[in-house]
């Protein structure tokens, strides 16, 4: 497709650069307030954060099925030595949920998401 330079591509259109990509999805534990830049925030945990109302966790759609499984929390133990290890199997469950992710990749192209954990977050990437 031909552009006139003159016009602004539409933002389905746009490519963005790997930086604006980084800022389109961000981590945010889920006790911390929700602000309007927060956009569409999701919650990929499998249990509800305790102690969290539905109105202060303010998520509008809880991904259960996108965090690590039980087995593979189990097995890592919030053991900082199986950090990498842990991230290669999350890593790995998350491919075999493809479809969930796309969804989240997609819903990051139009408009900033955040993804939401009960637990700290350290920076992981989708595949």
């Amino acid at each position: 497709m031909k552009r006139d330079h003159g016009v602004r591509p539409r933002l389905s259109e746009r490519r963005h650069s790997a930086r604006e990509r980084r800022e389109m999805l961000r981590l945010k534990r889920a006790y911390e307030p929700a602000v309007h830049a927060d956009g569409y925030r999701i919650l990929v945990d499998r249990l509800w954060p305790r102690g969290l109302s539905k109105e202060k966790a303010a998520v509008n759609e809880w991904m259960k099925e996108v965090a690590p499984s039980a087995d593979l929390r189990r097995w890592f133990g919030h053991d900082p030595e199986r950090w990498r290890a842990f991230r290669r199997r999350y890593e790995r469950e998350l491919r075999a949920r493809e479809e969930l992710v796309r969804e989240i990749a997609a819903l990051a192209s139009r408009r900033r998401v955040t993804s939401c954990t009960a637990r700290a977050t350290r920076h992981i990437t989708m595949p």
